[in-house]
C-alpha cells in the first residue's frame, strides 16, 4: 500500500510541475513568436513568409495618389509633384481588372498615343500584329498572346530576349512562375492588369476544339495501365 502511495505521489508532482508553467504562460502576457522560435533550430524559423500568391493581394484603393499608395517615398520631394491617377485617368475606357483602366481600348480609340522613343517624339512604333496562341494541356482555353497591343507600348527588347528566347518551344511558362513575378509577371500584377481569377478569360482565350482529349504522358504511353 505505502508503494502505491508513493507512485501517486511522484505522478501528482510531476503533474504540478508540467501544469505550473502552462498555467504561468497562460496567466502572463502572450508569447511573442520571438520567443517561442527563438530556442528552436534555424530551420524550423518561419520568420520568411511564403511570397507564393502575392500577387493576388487585393489592393484596397489601385489608384492611390503617389504619396499614399504606399510604393513612393513620401520624403522625396518628387512624389508630392506626381499627378494623382484617378485625375491622369479622367475620361479613359475603363475596366473591372488592374487600375480599372482598358489601356488596349485606349490605344484604339486614340485617346492614348504613346510616344515610342524618349528623345525624338517623331519615332514611330514598330507594331507587329501577330498572334501566338500557346497551347495549354490542361482543359482551360489555350492562351493567346497578342503582339500588336505589346508592341504598341514596348520595343521588342523589353522582352527578348532576356525574358522570352524568340524561338519555337524554347520558352517554358507557368503560373506558379507568373504569379512569383516572373515570365509574364514581369509586367502583370505590376505595371499591366494582374492574373487574378476575374482576368484568367483576358489570357486563356482560345477555347479547346470540339475532339479535344487531354494528352497522355510519357509514362502512361510507354506503360499503359489497364
Amino acid at each position: 500500500m505505502s508503494k502505491s502511495i508513493f507512485k501517486l505521489t511522484a505522478i501528482a508532482v510531476s503533474l504540478v510541475a508540467f501544469v505550473l508553467p502552462t498555467a504561468a504562460l497562460s496567466a502572463s502576457k502572450p508569447v511573442t513568436s520571438a520567443e517561442v522560435t527563438g530556442s528552436m533550430p534555424d530551420k524550423l524559423s518561419v520568420s520568411n513568409a511564403n511570397v507564393f500568391n502575392r500577387l493576388l493581394k487585393k489592393v484596397n484603393d489601385p489608384n492611390a495618389a503617389p504619396d499614399k499608395d504606399g510604393i513612393h517615398d513620401t520624403a522625396n520631394e518628387g512624389t508630392h509633384a506626381l499627378q494623382a491617377p484617378k485625375v491622369a485617368y479622367e475620361g479613359l475606357p475603363t475596366t473591372e481588372f488592374g487600375n480599372h483602366i482598358d489601356w488596349v481600348q485606349a490605344l484604339n480609340s486614340g485617346k492614348l498615343d504613346p510616344r515610342y522613343d524618349r528623345e525624338d517624339p517623331e519615332v514611330e512604333p514598330f507594331v507587329m500584329d501577330l498572334d501566338i496562341v500557346r497551347p495549354v494541356k490542361a482543359s482551360v482555353p489555350d492562351v493567346v498572346f497578342p503582339h500588336k497591343p505589346h508592341t504598341q507600348w514596348l520595343h521588342c527588347s523589353n522582352c527578348h530576349p532576356k525574358i522570352f528566347i524568340p524561338q519555337r518551344n524554347t520558352n517554358q511558362i507557368n503560373m506558379s512562375a507568373i504569379l512569383l513575378g516572373k515570365k509574364c509577371g514581369v509586367c502583370h500584377g505590376k505595371v499591366a492588369f494582374p492574373p487574378t481569377t476575374k482576368s484568367c478569360k483576358k489570357c486563356h482565350s482560345k477555347p479547346k476544339d470540339a475532339d479535344w482529349t487531354p494528352p497522355l504522358s510519357n509514362a502512361t504511353v510507354k506503360n499503359p495501365w489497364r
